[in-house]
């Protein structure tokens, strides 16, 4: 599971956390029934409190997207049968290409080019790409 904190922006980071959580259990990157990591090792893998993770991971729980088993973990529900999943998935698209959208915005503002731009987004989707597939490797455990 990937997640990025963008630290000093206003979004709360337990919302920003909540919100991609969400979004991979509504695109289908965490499939229904995978194990997610426990409260403390989120905790420790974002540099947060784990009292964020609690929270984030008990309304997560209240919307129906994930189950928190005492003893056992949290793991993914099965994508809602109702067409919610679908509008809300759409919501966060738009909101990612608006705030994709003032990225290239400051990064022209701030003097990038065109080329430098592609060059900084192709090495964020390499990044992104290693990560995320570092953690569909059998070898990562979940504890």
């Amino acid at each position: 599971m990937y997640i990025r904190i963008e630290r000093g922006v206003s979004a709360p980071i337990s919302r920003q956390i909540a919100e991609q959580i969400r979004a991979q259990c509504l695109a289908g990157g965490l499939k229904a029934g995978q194990c997610l990591p426990s409260v403390r090792q989120l905790a420790r893998e974002l540099v947060v409190n784990v009292n964020t993770v609690v929270r984030v991971y008990e309304r997560l729980a209240a919307e129906g997207l994930i189950e928190m088993r005492h003893g056992d973990g949290t793991f993914v529900l099965p994508p809602p049968a109702s067409t919610d999943g679908a509008a809300e998935l759409k919501n966060h698209r738009e909101q990612f290409s608006r705030e994709f959208q003032g990225v290239v915005r400051r990064g022209l503002m701030a003097g990038l080019t065109l080329p430098e731009l592609r060059h900084m987004l192709t090495e964020a989707v390499t990044e992104a790409r290693g990560q995320i597939s570092k953690e569909h490797n059998p070898e990562t455990r979940h504890d």
